[in-house]
């Protein structure tokens, strides 16, 4: 065989990727802790599981299992479309909202241009941007923890290809008003895509000043949406892009032939038509969070408010966000921190269902000896 020299085996940027980190299964805190009751509250879960309907629907799905699924979930597609006042064009579904991250990172970036976003948002996007080489400017988030859209408009520059913005932000549950999306567009150059990812939207859509990314019709945004939050349907990984026809023609190109899976898919139809199931899912989230807010204000713990299922405790440094985060899974509540987001003494607890709540309060009383 031929000697290979110098040539390293993987490019830089892999070599150099910090791999995304998910939390602690309840299977491993079970096994290592062993401890009476477990609380998942890490990963923005539906704590109440998903609609009833999804298991009849997935159930009658097997029975094609044996074939391939249809590729551009057309019957999905047409649901979606609807719903949202678009037409099918308009859509491209994938296996989950960082899918389609990665699907738009091997689209559309050129080499040497570059990405913008906040420092403290879904790590996924980093990762994803990274795989692809893709520079990224991470502009701080304000002092009150949103997107500082005036610093990352003053960071576009010949090279900028994409901005990214959670809108609600993950980690931190916070928002852009619509007054503010709107004056960042006007100065955002038509050649610049911006990525509006709306994981967390049916929390979020009823707040006053929420801005609708589909309403205003721009060319160069693509919205993201997904099934894995308050559709409770993380486990089957299916999530959507809505943009321009032309914009999902290209994303079309590069999308894994097969995804989502047709259970997948027919989990996402069954979903959507209930309804009923979502608002009682919201319905939790809202007491949970009023139920948290006074918790903490309570025991005088700083938090953010937030639009989404979850809430950002602020402590006052990184190991007491470490030490707080283990006692509390020895205890059995699965909570995250989240450094890797760029918040190293900040814990995310997601909203669970009552009893779940109760865990979480009666262990940190007992972990923090309040």
């Amino acid at each position: 065989m031929a000697d290979s020299g110098e040539r390293p085996l993987v490019p830089v940027n892999i070599r150099d990727l910090s791999p995304y980190v998910a939390g602690k299964t309840i299977a491993e805190v079970e096994e290592e802790y062993q401890p009476p009751q477990i609380s998942k509250l890490a990963s923005n879960e539906n704590r109440l599981g998903c609609s009833p309907n999804v298991k009849h629907e997935v159930v009658k799905a097997m029975q094609e299992i044996q074939d391939y699924p249809d590729p551009i979930s057309g019957q999905l597609r047409e649901v979606l479309a609807e719903q949202n006042n678009v037409q099918p064009e308009n859509i491209m579904i994938a296996a989950g909202s960082e899918s389609v991250i990665a699907n738009l990172c091997r689209t559309f970036f050129l080499n040497h241009e570059e990405a913008i976003t906040a420092d403290a948002t879904f790590v996924g996007f980093f990762v994803q941007a990274n795989i692809r080489g893709v520079s990224i400017n991470k502009v701080p988030v304000t002092d009150d923890y949103r997107f500082d859209l005036e610093a990352i408009a003053d960071g576009i520059s010949d090279r900028t290809k994409m901005i990214y913005i959670a809108n609600p932000n993950n980690p931190t549950g916070t928002y852009i008003t619509d007054s503010e999306f709107e004056r960042f567009m006007r100065k955002v150059p038509s050649d610049v895509l911006v990525v509006m990812d709306e994981a967390y939207y049916e929390y979020a859509k009823e707040v006053a000043d929420y801005p609708h990314s589909l309403d205003y019709e721009y060319d160069n945004v693509i919205t993201l949406r997904t099934f894995s939050k308050a559709y409770g349907l993380a486990g089957f990984r299916i999530g959507y892009a809505i943009a321009s026809e032309k914009i999902v023609s290209e994303m079309m190109k590069t999308k894994l032939t097969f995804e989502p899976t047709t259970p997948a898919q027919a989990a996402a139809l069954a979903a959507l038509g209930d309804q009923q199931f979502l608002k009682k899912t919201k319905d939790v989230v809202e007491e949970g969070k009023n139920r948290l807010y006074q918790f903490f204000e309570k025991h005088h713990v700083n938090y953010v408010p937030s639009i989404s299922n979850s809430v950002m405790m602020i402590l006052p440094d990184e190991q007491q966000a470490i030490d707080f985060t283990q006692a509390m899974l020895e205890e059995g509540v699965i909570l995250r921190r989240i450094n890797a987001f760029g918040l190293p003494n900040c814990v995310r607890i997601t909203i669970g269902r009552k009893k779940e709540m109760s865990h979480f309060e009666h262990s940190f009383e007992k972990v923090m000896n309040v």
